[in-house]
């Protein structure tokens, strides 16, 4: 008890009595009472002439004080009493069970909790393993001391990665730099193609002008001169109209027929011809967009219907009017001319092209594996088929999920399909007008494959090259 009020004591001692915590910096003035020095700072900030102690009062005519290291010294024993006193306190207090007031001697390894001789008896560690807490303790702290050599390899190695994380930025800078000259470069071919493209169809715009210019003086010249017969014949009609009845009977044969053959100059109307720029497929949005997905899709022969022939390089099929020998596979459409890519798709963004070509009849999409193996006739609406075609009286028409037609405003010989698994969508471009036909907005679950279906003509379906996607 005389330990508690001599470190209250102290601890008193050692506080200032402006901010009453613990001396920081502590400096002594002349009246004896010690402070923070940062606390005496604000206390005597903006005086001039007087400088009161703020115990005291006692007025001082400088503001002067002086450092006290000893005094700095006995404040941090007195922390540290009070830390140590403080430590022991909660360790006197853990090692009493608060449920049975018994002090607490025992480990339970399984649970690692700490226990009184009573709880070790209860239900809930009944079938544990309980130790003595310094043979637990001995176990665990070889196991933490074990832990300190691989802990400091990784710390070697996290400041190596910091390291290495560091000249990344370099090399950062350096890549940005790059992509920041080919971007520039990019944009100047882009700049001189347009002044290109602007100058020549300038000059097809003025070397139209004058075209059509020459062309209206040439006209103007034409209906001047025959205002000027008219005139004339006019002249001459009235003259023979005053003559006496021999006279103007003997001329008008010769009037008749002059009249008769009059031709009337048609009036020259223009059309200017419908300038607009046309980019070339590298600078286009959709180029863009897809050339970075493009895949080289081939056909899957085991799942080719029997009349289908499949070309030796796979990219291309059309509907023969015999019957193969294949083998059996539960994969073959065995009702349907159809067949599917070799390549499944489980993830990511991937785009391929098909020539139609003139084919009156054709589908194209993905599926999964299982849906579509015993169809005879194309379904309207089905799950796990996103498809786009031309039927004969149909016209262009999308299937799968849901049924709807199509109107393109150019007729397509070549589609575009685009699939972006992750987000759940795949869209058909008409790539003779780059425009889009259709896009089916849905939940991918399973793996897809491209679809192919042909119907019964002889015209070929063509998976194009990746080397004729800029073409």
């Amino acid at each position: 008890m005389e330990f508690v009020t001599a470190l209250e004591d102290l601890q008193e001692e050692s506080s200032c009595p402006i901010c009453l915590e613990y001396l920081k910096d502590p400096v002594t003035i002349n009246c004896g009472h010690n402070f923070c020095r940062s606390c005496l700072s604000i206390s005597w900030k903006d005086l001039d002439d007087s400088f009161p102690c703020p115990v005291c009062r006692f007025c001082f005519p400088y503001g002067n004080f002086r450092r006290n290291p000893q005094l700095r010294n006995l404040t941090e024993i007195a922390k540290q009493l009070q830390i140590r006193r403080s430590k022991r306190k909660r360790q006197k207090e853990n090692a009493v069970c608060e449920k049975h007031n018994q002090l607490r001697t025992l480990f339970c390894v399984k649970d690692l909790e700490i226990l009184c001789i009573q709880c070790s008896f209860s239900t809930k560690h009944q079938k544990h393993y309980i130790s003595s807490i310094s043979k637990a303790a001995s176990y665990h702290r070889k196991n933490l001391e074990c832990s300190i050599e691989p802990l400091k390899t990784n710390i070697e190695r996290i400041e190596k990665v910091i390291i290495l994380q560091g000249s990344k930025a370099v090399e950062l800078k350096k890549q940005v730099e790059c992509r920041r000259e080919e971007i520039n470069s990019e944009f100047e071919e882009i700049k001189l193609f347009l002044q290109d493209e602007q100058e020549t169809i300038l000059k097809q715009m003025q070397d139209e002008e004058m075209d059509i210019l020459t062309k209206l003086k040439e006209n103007i010249v034409t209906f001047s001169n025959e205002i000027s017969s008219l005139k004339h014949l006019l002249r001459e009609i009235k003259g023979k109209c005053v003559q006496s009845d021999l006279e103007f009977l003997k001329h008008i044969k010769s009037i008749n027929h002059r009249y008769q053959k009059l031709k009337y100059p048609e009036l020259f109307s223009f059309r200017l011809t419908k300038y607009g720029l046309s980019l070339p497929r590298q600078y286009s949005g959709l180029y863009k967009i897809i050339k970075p997905f493009q895949a080289d899709v081939i056909l899957d022969v085991v799942t080719a219907h029997p009349q289908l022939i499949v070309s030796e390089d796979r990219k291309a099929v059309q509907y023969g009017r015999m019957k193969q020998k294949v083998g059996c596979s539960p994969r073959r459409f065995d009702l349907c001319p159809a067949v599917l890519g070799s390549q499944r798709f489980i993830s990511g963004r991937h785009y391929w092209e098909v020539d139609v070509g003139k084919k009156p009849k054709w589908i194209l999409g993905i599926c999964q594996d299982h849906t579509v193996r015993n169809w005879q006739e194309q379904p309207s609406v089905l799950d796990g088929f996103w498809a786009i075609g031309r039927y004969m009286r149909s016209g262009y028409v999308v299937s799968g999920p849901k049924r709807a037609h199509v109107l393109p405003l150019v007729k397509p010989n070549r589609i575009g399909i685009f699939l972006d698994y992750d987000m759940g969508e795949i869209s058909f471009y008409n790539m003779n007008d780059r425009s889009v036909l259709y896009t089916f907005s849905d939940s991918f679950t399973e793996p897809v494959w491209p679809y192919f279906y042909t119907g019964t003509d002889s015209e070929p379906l063509k998976i194009c090259s990746v080397s004729d996607y800029e073409r």
